[in-house]
Order: C-alpha cells, then structure tokens, then sequence
C-alpha cells in the first residue's frame, strides 16, 4: 500500500511538472491550487482549447468591470465583480497548464498573449474600480492599477535577469490577490467606507512586496553584472 501511495505521489509531481515546466510557484494557496488545475485539466472537455480559456479569462476581466459599473446603482452588484474574478483565475490560470498537459504548448506565442492579456485586464478592473469610488478615493484605482502593472514588469525584470519566471512574491501570488479583492468587495457590500480602508491597506501591502522584489531585482542585476564582468576577462 505504501508503495502504492508513492507511486500516486509521484505521478502526482510528474503531472504538476508537467503543466509548469517553466514557472516557480511559492504562494501561499500553490499545492491546493496545483492540485485543482490538474483535476480540471483532466477533465476539460477537448472543444475547450488554452485560446478559449484565455478567451473566458478576458470575458472574467469584462464582468469584473461590468459588476463595478452596476454597482454605481445598487452596491450588491459587487458580487458579479466577484464572480467575475472567479472566472478570470479560472481561465488565466489554466491555459497554459492545459497547453503543457495536452502536449501542444506555444511557449512564446503563449508568453505574448498572456502578458498583453493582463495588461488589458488591469487596465479593465482599474477602470471599472475608479468609475465605481467617488471622489476623493477614485487616486486608489490609478494606484491600484499602477501598482499591479509594476509587479508583472519586475517579474519580467527577473525572468530576464534570472531565467526563472515567477509570477510570485514570496507567499503573495495572482490568486491571493484575487481572493483579497473579493474580500474587499465583500466587505465593500457592508461598509463602502470599510471598503476604501481595505483597500487602501491591500494596495500599500502592494507597493510594499513591489519595493521589496524591486531591490531583489537590483540585487540580482548586480551579480549578474559582475558575473558577465569576469567571464569577459
């Protein structure tokens, strides 16, 4: 039985390799989050390709936005954004894992699309967030939207520097912020004043991680520079 559960184990890791080849997880939520991304990509049906999930995490950016324009009528409307939110991870997180599981991956046609994707849906949420405060808190969208934009430059920063893509920082990843947000919209549904504290804690938490890999980047930049110096030599 024993060297039955290793067995399991080890297809296990075979399997989640196989779908992050080239991705350092470290969030908080990565084992948990691993192991439904390889339960799903089991069992997606084939008409379900990585350009459709890639498609249906633009049409989650697009309800996030949408939830926030209607929550300017009635606040409650929050919980489309937070729906919204749910369907983003389900298709940002899974359409290059289903591209490596299937064995049909397009690494750097996938690298463009997926970074020229979240840019768009920053830019969507953002938006919809600043429509959504009223003065004087709508600076919290630019913020907000700055501060996200800045994290995916560092993590090309150090894909270019390190050859390691890691879309975390420490035990802060997408999906931990994604489940912050909709904390915060939650919240938001009770106590629009709660809300704008909240979120003014969650984007200076933000800018916090961003100086931090941003030092770490430099750090690395630096060795790297002396390394390159002494095999010139």
């Amino acid at each position: 039985m024993l060297i039955t559960k290793c067995r399991v184990m080890e297809q296990a890791l075979s399997i989640e390799k196989k779908i992050s080849p080239d991705r350092k997880r470290t969030n908080l939520f990565k084992t948990f989050e691993q192991r439904t991304l390889i339960n799903l990509c089991e069992i997606l049906p084939p008409w379900i390709t990585p350009d459709v999930l890639t498609f249906i995490a633009f049409i989650g950016s697009f309800t996030v936005f949408a939830g926030f324009l209607l929550a300017r009528i009635n606040v409650y409307f929050l919980f489309i954004s937070i729906l919204g939110l749910a369907l983003q991870w389900f298709g940002d997180s899974l359409d290059g894992r289903l591209a490596y599981f299937r064995n049909i991956p397009r690494k750097w046609y996938g690298f463009a699309l997926d970074l020229s994707m979240d840019w768009i849906s920053i830019g969507l949420m953002g938006f919809g967030f600043y429509i959504f405060l009223d003065e004087p808190y709508k600076i919290l969208a630019l913020a907000f939207t700055v501060g996200y934009a800045w994290s995916i430059i560092l993590a090309l920063l150090r894909y270019k520097i390190t050859n390691e893509y890691s879309i975390d920082s420490g035990m802060v990843g997408p999906t931990e912020l994604r489940i912050g947000i909709s904390i915060m919209l939650i919240i938001g549904m009770i106590n629009l004043l709660a809300l704008v504290a909240v979120a003014a804690c969650v984007i200076g938490a933000v800018y916090l991680i961003n100086f931090y890999d941003f030092y770490t980047v430099l750090r690395n930049g630096d060795k790297k520079d002396k390394e390159d110096k002494l095999l010139r030599k």
